[in-house]
Order: structure tokens, then sequence, then C-alpha cells
């Protein structure tokens, strides 16, 4: 009995090292992402070239690769961060670099006419933006926003190279020691249980963002 409770204290533990990469990953990528990508659709040309770079990297390389570059290469210029925190950091600026080709074509998506319209009535661009083209961005970009967020939840797992004891990291050590298949299974459940959840959300949100449409 003590040796099923201390594993399902130890999977709970795991679980929520995973749900905190998540939660903060996605809090903290979908501002950045639509901060980059108005950045990348800027009439400034360098700061629209630094933000194609940016995204340019983020995309073109493994985000393994770049968990393993926060987590080793900046301690070697001085800059040391705590595991979760390096985690965070890489996550963060992979999935924003995708969040904002996502916005980008999202904000070009909506008509020229719109802008005109709402210059003719005196609306500065970032009024524009906010009151006219981000919301009608959201009704475009949600499918595409939701199947990142599914692909975030998964990619959580990659954390297990920085020895954090994330819930994937949990099971297979679970398994390695009592050679018992089911954290895996449990480990399924739970990762399933959360694609679901984001699925439904999505569906929810976009059943409500196109009554407009109607």
């Amino acid at each position: 009995m003590e040796n099923i409770l201390g594993t399902a204290l130890l999977m709970l533990e795991g679980a929520q090292i995973t749900l905190e990469i998540f939660c903060v990953t996605l809090l903290l990528s979908l501002p950045l992402g639509l901060a980059v990508a108005l950045c990348r659709i800027s009439n400034l040309r360098p700061l629209r070239h630094l933000m194609e770079f940016y995204i340019w990297i983020m995309r073109g390389t493994p985000l393994m690769l770049q968990l393993l570059f926060v987590y080793f290469a900046l301690p070697m210029i001085g800059i040391r961060l705590p595991d979760i925190a390096a985690a965070l950091l890489a996550f963060t600026l992979n999935y924003a670099a995708y969040f904002a080709e996502i916005f980008r074509a999202g904000i070009q998506s909506i008509g020229r006419g719109q802008y005109e319209a709402a210059k003719s009535l005196g609306m500065t661009y970032t009024q524009t933006m906010r009151r006219i083209i981000v919301p009608q961005m959201i009704r475009h970009v949600l499918p595409p926003v939701s199947n990142e967020t599914i692909n975030l939840v998964k990619d959580t797992s990659l954390i297990y190279i920085l020895a954090m004891n994330d819930l994937l990291r949990v099971a297979r050590t679970i398994v390695q020691r009592e050679f018992d298949m089911t954290p895996f299974f449990v480990a399924a459940v739970f990762y399933l249980a959360m694609t679901f959840v984001l699925t439904w959300g999505f569906k929810k949100l976009e059943a409500y963002y196109g009554k407009y449409e109607e």
C-alpha cells in the first residue's frame, strides 16, 4: 500500500511540473508571439529583418537543441538559470516564434479595406490593431493555435533531458525500477486528458467566434 501511495505521489509531482511548464509557456509565448508578429510586419526594416532572423532560428532548429543550448551554453557566459527557468526560456522563445507566424498570417488575412475604413474614422494604427484587426484575427488563428497548443502538451516531455522530474521521466524511472508498465499507461491517460480538454476548449472558442460570421 505504501509503495502504491509513493508511486502515486511521484506521478502527481511529475504531472505538476509538466502542467507548470505547459501553462507558463502558453501564458508567456502567446503575447510574445503577437508582439513578434506585429514587429514582423512593421514598416521598420531593421526590426522586421531581426524578427525574421529570430523566427528562422527558432523554427529551423530542434527544440531539444535549444533546451540544451540554454541549459549548458548560457552558464559558459556567466548566465546561470534554475532548471525550470531554463526550460521555460527555451520553450517560450520556441513557441513564440511559431505563434508569431500564425498571428502574422492571421493579421495579413484581414482585407486592406479594414485598415482604410479605420483610418477614415481617425483611428491610429494601435487603435486599429486593438479594436478591429486583432479581434478578427482571433477567429482565423484559433485552429492553428489549437494545434500548436496540443503540440506543446507533448513537447513538455522533452524536459527529461534536463534531468527534471516531469511526468514522463518519473514514469520511466518507476518502470525501470519496478518492471511495471502501469506508469506509462497513467502518463498516457494524463496526456490524452490534457489534449481532450484543450480540444474541447478550442472548439468552444471557435464556435463562439464563429457566430459572428453568420
